[in-house]
């Protein structure tokens, strides 16, 4: 998961990772969160089944993380033309941390 999140930030992309439970996490944008099993990166590729309603999931495997992590900046994309970037708040004095 480090390899596909160095390619990412290669790409000017920002992500978090997270390991836990047998499975690594990458929270990369809304909607966009890719795990790994360590043979394949899965992530949400934004369609539902026609039959089921349920949603479409992207594979890829885990020794190509530049390929994986192109084809996660096409979603990313997508995703930040429905879900933007909210406007930094400037905190206030008693939000502000001791």
């Amino acid at each position: 998961m480090q390899r596909l999140h160095a390619e990412l930030e290669s790409l000017g992309i920002t992500s978090d990772v997270h390991h836990g439970h047998g499975a690594a996490l990458l929270s990369v944008w809304v909607d966009l969160l890719v795990w790994s099993d360590g043979f394949h990166f899965r992530w949400w590729n934004g369609e539902h089944s026609a039959r089921t309603g349920r949603r479409k999931y992207a594979a890829h495997p885990a020794e190509n993380p530049a390929t994986a992590a192109r084809r996660i900046a096409t979603r990313y994309a997508d995703l930040r033309t429905t879900h933007p970037e909210p406007p930094l708040r400037a905190l206030s004095a008693e939000a502000a941390p001791l």
